[in-house]
């Protein structure tokens, strides 16, 4: 994977230089659905197909994702279906939202739990994780029955565990040592 980030970066960088001019936020949501359609792997298939002109891909790619789109977001999907970079486009809206969140001071928040966590509970818990990591948090929230309980938080490259799993697993390495 490491050679679709070095792809990636690039498109990423100048996809971003362009939309700061523009509307980071609106780009940002617009990039997400041709980045979901882009990861379908019948649309890869299509485009990969020798008889498919980057016109016709294009053209598959707008209406799969049934979004109104920016005339510069036109234009870097056409200049990534014309380099046959489609593959690599989920990684490059990865990247934008990486670079758009540092310029914000913001980072994303993966918040694994066990159980449901309604919005009050998120607003604490968010706030809580803010504190830990000294920075602004966007929280998304992934179910994952196998944590017991607790959460796990993952922001970047640094988790936070605090689920009755890691700590049993814990209790199981202390026990056997």
């Amino acid at each position: 994977m490491a050679e679709l980030a070095t792809i990636a970066r690039p498109y990423a960088e100048a996809l971003y230089q362009v939309a700061r001019q523009h509307d980071v936020k609106a780009w940002g949501l617009q990039l997400d659905a041709l980045a979901q359609v882009a990861a379908a792997p019948e649309l890869r298939q299509f485009a990969d197909h020798p008889k498919a002109t980057p016109e016709q891909v294009y053209v598959v790619t707008t209406q799969t994702a049934k979004v109104e789109l920016a005339e510069g977001v036109q234009n870097f999907l056409r200049t990534v279906i014309a380099n046959g970079r489609l593959s690599a486009l989920p990684a490059v809206v990865e990247q934008y939202h990486a670079l758009a969140n540092a310029a914000a001071g913001v980072a994303d928040a993966l918040i694994y739990s066990a159980f449901p966590i309604d919005a009050a509970q998120l607003a604490d818990v968010k706030a809580a994780l803010e504190k830990r990591f000294a920075r602004k948090l966007e929280a998304q929230v992934v179910l994952e029955p196998s944590l017991i309980g607790g959460i796990r938080a993952v922001v970047g490259d640094e988790v936070l565990d605090t689920s009755v799993k890691y700590r049993l697993e814990r209790m199981k390495v202390a026990l056997t040592a």
